[in-house]
Order: C-alpha cells, then structure tokens, then sequence
C-alpha cells in the first residue's frame, strides 16, 4: 500500500511556508514541523517504554529515535539558516 505524499497531506502547509520563504526554505520548514511532530510523539511513547537498564529513561531504542530527530532537526535548521544568509 502506498502511503499518500507529503505534497498532498500538508499541501497548505507548504503553500503557506513557500509563500512566506520560497521553495525551499518553505519545504525545509515544513520538513521541521514534521519531525518535531514525530519528536513529540516519540518522547510521548518513550513515557510509556521504560528502559529495563535505565529506569526513568525511555527504552534504548527511544533514545535512538528521539537523537536522530533531534540531529535531523539540527541539520534542516542549518540549511535554513544558510538559505536566509545567502538571501540578504
């Protein structure tokens, strides 16, 4: 089954942010929204999945999904960063 594209889904979404910021900052932006959702709803389920080793802490692999979003996060506000430089 394929999944509907994010074209698609978060059509004004991207219509809005390309509109206040150009193409790609604007697919850049909404790319950070989206993985800040899926952030949030990782940190909500590692809540919930406690590590046996690490009590209080999520489960490893929680951990794992929540720094690698964090990373991609880190990364896409980067390009947007530099996208904004180049334009002044």
């Amino acid at each position: 089954m394929k999944s509907p594209s994010v074209f698609t889904d978060h059509k004004e979404a991207l219509e809005r942010s390309e509109f206040q910021m150009g193409v790609e900052a604007g697919r850049l932006a909404v790319t950070l929204d989206l993985l800040t959702d899926a952030l949030v709803m990782v940190m909500q389920h590692g809540v919930y999945c406690q590590s046996a080793r690490q009590p209080g802490k999520p489960a490893m692999d929680i951990q794992t999904i929540s720094l690698n979003l964090e990373q991609a996060k880190e990364l896409v506000q980067s390009v947007i960063g530099e996208i904004r430089a180049k334009q002044k």
